[in-house]
């Protein structure tokens, strides 16, 4: 695997901690992002961040990537709201294919058994997301609250991982950027059952947004852990 491949695979897999927010605490996360009323205000990101990324070609393809993250957790919302089973299943395949992905790169760096980790942990993220909208389309809340919980301690374990992986992600900083990664999948989905298309068309372009900053800082990031390979 090449030296560029291998910075991606971090890079995305980095990109998982999100934008720069103070976290919620572990017993009020999961309702607040279970209440969440698009479209989602993005907090202010670091100086440090928002400065001229060093690294221009991670940055563009981390934004890239990441959005395709987003666009296939979307495709299996809109198919299951539409009641389209062959669709939802090609969504799901096509976010675990890109998990996949990420965990062989990361393990290109990190060895075998780190890859295996981030594949867990990108598995948790994913079948949280997945049972919220499952549950959320067959109206039981409880399910849904449930599925809230297991992703925000996914947040957590995700959050100690990455800032073990890269010293320039604190892991309280780290926990609360993917709250608000769940925070803005709970929020698409309860637009798409509803039916508001303005609402819902706010939400993505906030989500995408939302992709574009953690992108940057991440490229930062990366660049300063590898000022030799990134580029």
């Amino acid at each position: 695997m090449s030296t560029s491949l291998n910075l991606l695979g971090l890079a995305v897999a980095l990109a998982l901690a999100g934008c720069n927010q103070a976290p919620a605490p572990a017993d009020t996360a999961a309702a607040n992002a279970t209440e969440v009323t698009p479209p989602l205000a993005e907090p202010a990101m670091p100086a440090e961040a928002a400065a001229t990324v060093p690294a221009p070609q991670l940055q563009a393809t981390l934004r890239e990537l990441w959005h395709g993250h987003i666009v296939h957790t979307r495709d299996y919302a809109l198919a299951m709201h539409a009641g389209n089973a062959t669709d939802a299943k090609t969504a799901a395949d096509a976010v675990v294919d890109n998990a996949k992905q990420i965990s062989a790169a990361v393990g290109s760096f990190y060895g075998q058994a780190g890859g295996d980790q981030m594949m867990t942990l990108l598995a948790g993220h994913w079948g949280a997301v997945k049972a919220m909208t499952d549950a959320r389309i067959k109206g039981d809340e409880a399910a849904a609250t449930k599925a809230m919980s297991d992703l925000n301690a996914n947040a957590g374990e995700i959050a100690k991982f990455l800032s073990g992986a890269n010293p320039n992600l604190p892991e309280d900083t780290v926990l609360g950027l993917m709250v608000a990664h769940g925070a803005h999948h709970s929020a698409q989905v309860n637009l798409i059952i509803k039916g508001d298309t303005a609402g819902e068309a706010a939400e993505w372009t906030a989500m995408q947004a939302h992709m574009d900053m953690i992108a940057d800082a991440l490229a930062g990031a990366i660049a300063k852990q590898f000022p030799d390979k990134a580029s």
